[in-house]
C-alpha cells in the first residue's frame, strides 16, 4: 500500500505536467496571433479594419466552441476532449500551408478560427480538470494558478518567436515583389506549422496516458435546468460578469501599452515595456500561487483589484516614469485574476461545473468587446485617458472580490 501511494502520486504529477503544457501552448497561440495583425498589414498591405478580423476570428471561435466542447467532454470524457482540442489546434496550424499557397487572407482567417477553436476546447477541458484534481477548494485554486503561470510563459515565447521568425523577416515593400511576399508568408507558415507538429506529439503522448475523471462535473438533466441551477449561485453569476470584464481589461491594457508609451514621450522603447509587462505578469502568477498558502484567495483578489484600479488612474493622469511603472504593475495585479475568478465562480456548482466552465470560457469574448470602446476613447481623447475602460473593468473585479468576502464570512459563521 505504501509503495502504491508514491507511484500514484508520481502518475498524477506527470499528468499535471502534461496538462500544464497545454496552458503554455494556448498562451503561445494568443500572442503569435496578435503578431499577425502587424505582419499581414505589412505583407498584404491591409488596413487596420481588415486585419482586425484576425482578432475577431480568434475570439469568435472561443465563444462558439466552448459549449460544444462541454457536450463533447460529457459524451467522450476529458481525455478525448483534450485530444480533440489538440487535433483542432494542429489542424488549424497546418492549414497555414494551403493559405500561403493561395495567398488567401480568407483562408488564413479560417485556419486561425479552427486553431483558436482548438484552444477554446483545451481551455474548457483543462481549467476545470485541474480544479478537479484536488478536493480542497483552496488547494485546487493554488494548483490552477500554478498551471496558469505557464500561460504567460507561452505568451512570451510566442512574442519572441514572432519577432525572430516573422517580424524580423519582413522586408521593404516600396517596390512590390511577389517573391518577397511569398518568402514572408512562408516564414509565417513555417512557424505555425512547427507549433502544429508539436501539438501532434503532445496528442500522441495523451493517447497512451491514463487520464482519470476525478469528478465528472456533469449533471444528468436538461441544459436549461442545469443552467438555471448555475445562475441560482451568486458566486457563479457575478463571477461570469467579472470574468467578462476582466478579459476586456487584460486585452485593453496590453493592446494599448505601445501607443501609450509613445504618447507620454518616455525615453524608453515601447517594446521593452510591453515585454516587461509580460515578465511581471508571469512572475506574479508564481508569487500569488505561493501567497495562497497563507492568505485566502478572495483577500488576494481584493488587494489585486484595488491596486489595478489605482494604477489605471496613475496611467491616466501620470507622466514619464510613473506611467511606465504603472503599466508593468497593472500586469502584475492582473496575473491573479483569471484563474481565481474562474475557480471561485465554480465553487459549489457540483455536477454543473463543466457547463459553468464552458460559460466562463465564452466570457473571453469580452477581450474583443472592451478594447473597441477603448480604441474609440483613444481616438477622441488620448491613449492615456482610454485606460478609464480597464479602470471600470477592475472596479467590477473588485466588487466581485468583496462579494466573495461576504460569502466567505457567511460560510465561516455557519
Amino acid at each position: 500500500m505504501a509503495t502504491d501511494r508514491p507511484a500514484s502520486h508520481r502518475k498524477k504529477t506527470i499528468l499535471f505536467i502534461i496538462i500544464t503544457s497545454l496552458f503554455f501552448f494556448w498562451g503561445m497561440a494568443n500572442n503569435m496571433t496578435d503578431t499577425l495583425l502587424s505582419a499581414f498589414k505589412h505583407i498584404l498591405e491591409m488596413t487596420d479594419t481588415q486585419t482586425s478580423f484576425i482578432q475577431f476570428a480568434f475570439y469568435a471561435a472561443y465563444f462558439c466552441f466552448a459549449l460544444p466542447a462541454a457536450y463533447l467532454i460529457k459524451c467522450y470524457g476529458y481525455k478525448n476532449g483534450m485530444i480533440f482540442g489538440l487535433l483542432f489546434y494542429a489542424m488549424g496550424s497546418m492549414l497555414f500551408f494551403p493559405a500561403a499557397g493561395f495567398s488567401s487572407y480568407a483562408f488564413y482567417l479560417i485556419a486561425i478560427y479552427i486553431m483558436s477553436g482548438g484552444c477554446s476546447i483545451l481551455e474548457t477541458v483543462a481549467n476545470p480538470y485541474i480544479l478537479s484534481m484536488e478536493t480542497d477548494s483552496v488547494k485546487a485554486l493554488r494548483k490552477l494558478n500554478l498551471a496558469q503561470a505557464f500561460n504567460p510563459v507561452g505568451s512570451i515565447s510566442g512574442i519572441l518567436m514572432s519577432k525572430f521568425f516573422i517580424l524580423d523577416n519582413l522586408q521593404d515593400h516600396s517596390n512590390p515583389n511577389p517573391e518577397i511576399i511569398r518568402e514572408e508568408l512562408d516564414s509565417v507558415t513555417i512557424v505555425y506549422a512547427g507549433v502544429g507538429e508539436v501539438m501532434l506529439v503532445v496528442m500522441v503522448l495523451l493517447l497512451f496516458m491514463n487520464v482519470p475523471n476525478f469528478s465528472n462535473g456533469f449533471a444528468d438533466m436538461p441544459f436549461v435546468k442545469s443552467a438555471k441551477l448555475l445562475f441560482s449561485k451568486r458566486n457563479f453569476r457575478f463571477g461570469l460578469v467579472a470574468e467578462f470584464f476582466y478579459l476586456g481589461a487584460q486585452i485593453g491594457v496590453w493592446s494599448f501599452i505601445v501607443k501609450t508609451v509613445q504618447e507620454v514621450n518616455a525615453d524608453c522603447e515601447p517594446s521593452k515595456i510591453y515585454l516587461m509587462a509580460f515578465v511581471s505578469f508571469t512572475f506574479a502568477r508564481f508569487f500569488f500561487t505561493y501567497l495562497m498558502k497563507y492568505f485566502q484567495p478572495h483577500i488576494l483578489l481584493l488587494i489585486a483589484g484595488i491596486s489595478a484600479l489605482i494604477l489605471s488612474f496613475v496611467v491616466m493622469f501620470g507622466d514619464g516614469i510613473s506611467v511606465l511603472i504603472a503599466l508593468s504593475a497593472i500586469s502584475f495585479c492582473m496575473s491573479l485574476m483569471f484563474p481565481t475568478i474562474f475557480g471561485t465562480a465554480l465553487e459549489n456548482t457540483g455536477n454543473n461545473r463543466q457547463l459553468g466552465a464552458s460559460m466562463l470560457i465564452m466570457s473571453i469574448i469580452g477581450g474583443s468587446f472592451f478594447p473597441s470602446i477603448q480604441s474609440v476613447i483613444a481616438e477622441k481623447l488620448t491613449f492615456q485617458f482610454s485606460y478609464i475602460v480597464p479602470a471600470v473593468c477592475f472596479a467590477v473585479v473588485t466588487a466581485y472580490s468583496i462579494s466573495l468576502t461576504s460569502l466567505w464570512k457567511m460560510e465561516t459563521k455557519n
